[in-house]
């Protein structure tokens, strides 16, 4: 198989999306799979590394939040890395439709959230229990999103409002969600090529991020 540290994002298949197959889930792989524009996903049960073109990304300015989510914003306290593994075994229930996230990919993100690249964004009920949250890879001025989950009402995007607001107020620059769905244009998100995305990855990295400090919900 080919090493990742060969491939560029451009080759590999032809819609241009897939640009690897193979290498390794280490923290080093990983991290640099992201500061290049890659992510790994699997495919047909071999590790696959991808770079989509044109790209998702939700502007930090441009988040929709509809008079409902405001609503549901009061409803929930949100946290973070508080619950760390919890979110990501919820995202990663291999009942829900499409579900991608291997035990090989939880091991991989629990590893780098242990490290510090890896953080997750909770909505907790007042009761106190865990309803929804999202968890992805922070470097610098990016934020790569990589899942989400819910089990009440608009909770996850509870938890997207609370990142959105803390990437402005820590300095970040850039929000990746990989592919753009009807669901995810509904609150903003919009789709650039690859050239640009590359672009402003480039001065992301090089930017500072609510990570860089100690980050806080406001």
């Amino acid at each position: 198989m080919p090493s990742l540290a060969h491939l560029a994002p451009g080759s590999g298949s032809r819609d241009g999306d897939l640009v690897a197959v193979g290498a390794d889930l280490a923290p080093g792989t990983i991290l640099s799979a992201y500061r290049r524009g890659m992510f790994p996903m699997p495919i047909d049960g071999q590790l696959a590394w991808w770079s989509p073109d044109p790209r998702g990304v939700l502007p930090l300015e441009g988040l929709r939040v509809s008079r409902s989510l405001r609503r549901a914003c009061r409803s929930y306290s949100v946290r973070v890395d508080t619950a760390f593994e919890s979110v990501i075994t919820a995202c990663a229930d291999p009942g829900r439709p499409g579900g991608w996230i291997t035990p090989a990919l939880v091991d991989a993100y629990t590893q780098l959230h242990a490290l510090g690249w890896v953080h997750s964004v909770e909505a907790w009920s007042p009761s106190g229990e865990l309803c929804g949250g999202l968890y992805g890879v922070a470097i610098g001025g990016l934020f790569a999103g990589e899942s989400m989950f819910h089990r009440g009402t608009d909770a996850s995007k509870v938890a997207l409002v609370a990142l959105v607001s803390l990437l402005r107020s820590g300095g970040a620059t850039l929000l990746d969600v990989q592919w753009r769905t009807d669901h995810l244009a509904s609150l903003g998100v919009v789709e650039i090529p690859r050239r640009e995305y590359l672009r402003r990855l480039a001065g992301a990295l090089a930017g500072p991020g609510p990570w860089d400090q100690d980050p806080a919900i406001s």
